[in-house]
């Protein structure tokens, strides 16, 4: 039987006094935490099989409670999710529902970037809002298949902490216009979903050396060391998705 194994960690980085960060496999959600190692989880290819990081806005209040909001809303809905529409649906459920609990005083503005990946059984459906992000591990490379919602770099930038859409984040409500895009899946493919905690500090031809030359458990722990010794400026949320057979 072919099988979908997913690699997940979570950590605050060590700048950040805590964790903003949300994540979902399947029915599993990690929101606001920190794993000290990765954890896998194996699920059988066929059922939609939802994976995704959500990221949630800094410097505006309850990051952690509109990712865990995303993320949550998602694994909940993540078996019926097996077209593009269904994925946009889904989506725009998200931000409805941080919208909703920004309604609270407390919770005005609040925020969160997600990007993901629903598995089927011949192919992988990819979504983002924001600038967290889905890559492709090929053997020639990793390939970015998630579309950055960020303005223009200024010259000799490599990354911006804004965004140009995200679920909620405004005070009032705003639609958002969901990326999704149906990629072909065979055995042997590996996707890395993550936030912008290991992607910034982080440049991409390391984030493909490390897996080359690893992974799984390792892969994951190598990539999260390697945001740490850039520093560890973010929190850094990061699931590997393999296909075996």
């Amino acid at each position: 039987m072919e099988y979908v194994t997913v690699t997940a960690l979570s950590h605050p980085g060590l700048l950040r006094e805590h964790n903003e960060d949300s994540l979902v496999a399947g029915p599993w959600t990690l929101c606001g935490t920190m794993t000290e190692n990765p954890q896998t989880l194996v699920f059988p290819l066929g059922t939609p099989l939802v994976v995704a990081v959500a990221d949630g806005i800094g410097g505006q209040p309850a990051g952690e409670v509109a990712s865990a909001l995303a993320v949550r809303q998602l694994a909940a809905l993540g078996p019926s999710l097996d077209t593009e529409e269904a994925v946009r649906d889904a989506l725009n459920l998200c931000n409805d529902a941080v919208y909703a609990a920004g309604r609270a005083p407390e919770l005005n503005t609040m925020g969160t970037t997600v990007a993901g990946a629903v598995v089927l059984a011949e192919s992988l459906l990819v979504f983002n809002v924001g600038d967290s992000r889905v890559l492709d591990a090929t053997a020639d490379g990793l390939r970015q298949v998630s579309v950055d919602d960020s303005p223009p770099l200024s010259p000799g930038r490599r990354t911006t902490s804004l965004v140009t859409q995200a679920l909620g984040g405004t005070p009032d409500f705003s639609a958002i216009t969901p990326h999704v895009r149906e990629a072909p899946l065979s055995a042997g493919d590996r996707y890395l979903v993550c936030t912008d905690g290991l992607t910034d500090p982080v440049p991409e031809d390391a984030l493909n050396d490390l897996l080359q030359l690893h992974s799984g458990g390792r892969a994951a722990f190598e990539l999260w060391k390697s945001a740490i010794e850039a520093g560890g400026p973010d929190n850094i949320t990061l699931a590997l998705i393999a296909i075996g057979e």
